[in-house]
């Protein structure tokens, strides 16, 4: 199972990265559980200065921006 870290302070675009993350990881049968940071301190641990951000068990793999569904398929593989 992989940990799916979305990291954001609530704001619109960290819902659509998380909602599209979830598409993503349902679309190619991933077992997951996703964990939402909005700690601001947080971010830091995992070197982010920009969110939303996407970091799949603890390495980071979007920062600052919302990719699609497609782009994400592939991340999460």
């Amino acid at each position: 199972m992989k940990t799916i870290q979305i990291l954001g302070a609530g704001c619109a675009k960290c819902r659509m990265l998380e909602e599209a993350t979830r598409k993503a990881a349902d679309a190619i049968g991933l077992e997951y559980q996703v964990e939402k940071i909005t700690d601001v301190m947080r971010f830091s641990d995992f070197g982010v200065m920009m969110t939303p951000a996407m970091a799949v068990n603890g390495e980071v793999k979007v920062s600052g921006r919302v990719p699609s569904v497609d782009e994400l398929k592939q991340l999460l593989q």
